[in-house]
């Protein structure tokens, strides 16, 4: 008899997943689903990834962690799992873009999130299966506040799925299993073995998420583009990271502090570099002529029009990237670069 083995959110807890299988005991014919959230929080999302894309007999549902990924939509925990993937990032993500958001089974449905009690499964919307912040508002103006679906919710078939972590799997017997038992916060994984609705649970090696938020702190740093950012998003950035707490990750915000002080006064280089080319065309002639296709030609007119300060630098040197472009455009030295990898 085939079995269908439904996991719980793993969100990169390898070792847990190998701990339970190896409870289930899975067989050649048995199944092996996933509810979603294969990734983020913890420390090894690349086996679990690789487990489900390589293992035959597996199927992975989108939870609102893949989804994340799929739209680019990035807080903290998906920057420090695509710092965790690196160079296969990409395809990991358009791997996740072909997950189905549900998997109808006989004796039940599994979905990452919920349902919206009293609508086919063919008519669920994608936000509210997932359970991506639009379907769980969705939710709320359906059932009201404070009223969850799966209190109201009713059949026709019993519905498993994870994305709200419990203690205990939340179960109503014939209807509804709630099998995120927080495995990434040091809690448990949980299996359900349909099609006989036995649970099955093994303990997190540790709270992953508490270590990995902080161990990946300066990586995440080290990866954003620095370079590429308006001077607004930098500052609020390094602000955002002005209390770091190890050693490693205040070492790298410093450096960055010492780099955005040299952008700064590259800024007022520029600025005195742009007046001196302004005038040296000046002085020979036809500047306008000379002006025209120069690389700093906005500035060049601007001191012309007696209207170029340092804010109209700032203005034209709108990030990093480009005030290196004026900076080379005008025979200064390039640029300094941003802090080294915390890792060098």
């Amino acid at each position: 008899m085939t079995r269908h083995i439904v996991i719980g959110d793993i969100h990169g807890c390898y070792a847990e997943l190998v701990d339970l299988l190896a409870l289930v005991g899975p067989t050649s014919d048995d199944v092996i689903v996933s509810v979603g959230d294969l990734v983020d929080r913890g420390p090894d999302p690349a086996r679990v990834i690789d487990f489900f894309r390589t293992t035959p007999n597996t199927i992975a549902l989108t939870g609102n962690h893949e989804r994340k990924h799929v739209r680019g939509v990035f807080s903290y925990a998906q920057e420090i799992t695509r710092v965790q993937l690196g160079a296969r990032y990409a395809d990991d993500v358009a791997w996740m873009a072909t997950l189905p958001y549900s998997l109808e089974l006989p004796e039940a449905i599994i979905v990452h999130a919920a349902v919206m009690p009293g609508v086919p499964l063919a008519e669920q919307k994608e936000e509210i299966l997932c359970g991506s912040t639009s379907g769980e508002q969705d939710l709320e103006r359906t059932l009201g506040a404070n009223r969850w679906w799966h209190e109201v919710y009713a059949g026709p078939k019993p519905v498993v799925f994870g994305h709200h972590v419990v203690e205990e799997p939340l179960v109503r017997p014939g209807l509804i299993y709630g099998i995120d038992t927080g495995a990434c916060h040091g809690q448990r994984l949980t299996a359900l073995v349909l099609p006989d609705f036995t649970l099955h649970s093994v303990p997190a090696r540790e709270d992953h998420w508490a270590r990995i938020k902080r161990t990946y702190q300066a990586d995440v740093l080290a990866a954003k583009p620095w370079i590429e950012m308006a001077w607004p998003d930098l500052d609020e950035q390094l602000g955002r990271f002005s209390r770091a707490g190890d050693a490693r990750t205040h070492a790298y915000v410093t450096a960055l502090r010492d780099w955005r002080d040299a952008l700064e006064r590259r800024l007022a280089d520029v600025h005195e570099a742009a007046m001196r080319e302004a005038d040296r065309m000046t002085a020979a002639g036809d500047r306008t002529q000379l002006a025209k296709g120069h690389g700093a030609a906005a500035l060049l007119f601007q001191h012309f029009r007696g209207r170029l300060d340092l804010d109209a630098v700032r203005k034209n040197a709108q990030t990093p990237y480009k005030l290196a472009q004026l900076s080379a455009a005008l025979g200064l030295p390039p640029l300094p670069v941003p802090a080294p990898s915390p890792r060098d």
